[in-house]
């Protein structure tokens, strides 16, 4: 096995002690730089470093959407590739108002990094807002995307395929949608958000009704609030029995 996807964070914007805000990565040690960041809402770097990874592998970063949880963390992160021994810019690929945003956050410290001398620059790569959209199609990864249903925030899921034909799913933070299914239809790996039922969001259950529709082999739940998870979890082991919740710094082999 040389291909995983981590989890590098597992949290909601407000979740249990141990755990950060939602960040997965994408990696596969046969290739070099190939390395995918998924969000930057936490230290990123930080958590990538703790499941292995080093600066040098890092292709790009893909921005789901333009929340605080799922992008704050961005300049830090430029910060710290600045610092490091990787050389070039950063691809950022997203949604246009998820990639203005990440430029107000780079310039909101414009004033503290003008004289920093080879900082890395951000190179935009907007995401078209439909439905099968390319993302991403550097080997070993094709990444397509759909818009999810996340109240009037723009925002996508991702279906992750690798070059051996292992597929990931993501929906980012998504009340239950029909695009959801369609990206993780015969997924190997879906990786869905349980925030809780409510606007924008979905609950355990709710998320066990996408992962059965959808046909995928395995469910790992992200995006978890604070508090007591065990009836819940139970729950949606009753609709999808192969149904687990996300542990910071798991890495999952896909290929």
């Amino acid at each position: 096995m040389t291909a995983y996807t981590h989890l590098l964070g597992t949290g909601a914007s407000i979740s249990d002690p141990h755990r950060t805000t939602t960040m997965l990565a994408l990696s596969d040690d046969a290739h070099s730089r190939s390395s995918l960041l998924v969000d930057c809402g936490g230290d990123a770097l930080q958590r990538w470093q703790a499941v292995g990874g080093t600066f040098q592998e890092i292709a790009g970063l893909i921005l789901t959407h333009r929340h605080p949880d799922h992008i704050s963390g961005l300049p830090l992160l430029m910060e710290k590739l600045w610092l490091s021994d990787r050389d070039g810019d950063l691809p950022v690929c997203g949604y246009p108002a998820t990639l203005d945003q990440a430029r107000r956050c780079m310039k909101a410290f414009a004033p503290v990094t003008a004289g920093w001398e080879g900082m890395p620059e951000l190179i935009a790569h907007e995401v078209e807002g439909q439905p099968g959209a390319t993302v991403w199609t550097d080997a070993p990864w094709h990444i397509t995307s759909a818009p999810v249903s996340h109240g009037d925030t723009p925002t996508f899921g991702l279906r992750v395929a690798h070059e051996s034909g292992a597929v990931v799913a993501y929906s980012c933070d998504t009340a239950p949608c029909d695009a959801v299914v369609k990206l993780a239809e015969g997924a190997d790996l879906l990786i869905h958000e349980a925030t809780g039922a409510g606007p924008g969001h979905s609950s355990m259950v709710e998320a066990a009704d996408i992962a059965r529709a959808a046909g995928v082999d395995r469910l790992v739940l992200v995006h978890l609030p604070p508090g007591p998870k065990h009836e819940p979890l139970e729950a949606a082991r009753d609709v999808f029995p192969e149904t687990t919740l996300g542990v910071e710094g798991k890495s999952y082999s896909i290929a």
